[in-house]
């Protein structure tokens, strides 16, 4: 029992001290974080970080990797759940877009691209996000199309055209809210998906 009690301690200040690093992160940058800035936010010592993570990489890929788990279950679980191939093609188009143009999960995201470009590591967990998205929509358009509700030919294209698509207007939208709004933006999203899935962009209301 002790030994479960200290293991759960354990990853109790594990996840404690990855919450901390995404929150200093984001306020911060990852280039930009240091071990000692974590430290200091949840007043604890460097040494007690580096008793659960040895280098600030380990920490940094760590949280990513926590924060993609978070997101991957959530679209298993949009693309899984009830309603129409409509319905859940269009949660997770909601789901994708951020809810405003300060959103923590994409500043994170978008701040990790530009990371992943010289760190195999982050690299890695981008490349596995981008294609938990990708198969979430490849999915749903599947499914819709064996269902009859949607005429999909390529649902592995149709999904890499929406996500890059997605991405560019995201960026846009994060960077220059004046110009494109929420709104608009998903429209352009359903409009684009509809196309691909072979059904009017009414279908979405």
């Amino acid at each position: 029992m002790r030994s479960t009690s200290r293991a759960d301690q354990a990853d109790q200040r594990r996840a404690e001290l990855l919450e901390a690093t995404r929150k200093v992160v984001l306020e911060r940058g990852l280039a930009h974080t240091r071990i000692a800035d974590i430290a200091k936010s949840i007043n604890v010592s460097g040494g007690l970080i580096h008793y659960h993570f040895a280098t600030k990489d380990e920490l940094i890929t760590a949280m990513l990797r926590a924060t993609l788990d978070i997101e991957s279950a959530k679209l298993d679980e949009l693309v899984a759940g009830p309603g129409s191939a409509v319905e859940r093609l269009d949660r997770v188009l909601r789901y994708y877009i951020p809810e405003s143009p300060s959103d923590q999960s994409w500043l994170l995201w978008i701040d990790a691209w530009n990371t992943a470009l010289r760190e195999p590591a982050v690299n890695e967990i981008m490349l596995e996000l981008e294609t938990a998205w990708l198969d979430a929509l490849a999915r749903v358009l599947s499914d819709g199309t064996e269902a009859g509700e949607f005429a999909c030919e390529d649902p592995a294209g149709a999904a890499e055209r929406i996500d890059a698509m997605l991405d560019g207007l995201i960026i846009r939208y994060t960077l220059h809210p004046d110009v494109l709004d929420r709104g608009r933006l998903l429209a352009h999203a359903r409009t684009a998906a509809a196309g691909e899935a072979g059904i009017p962009v009414t279908s979405f209301s």
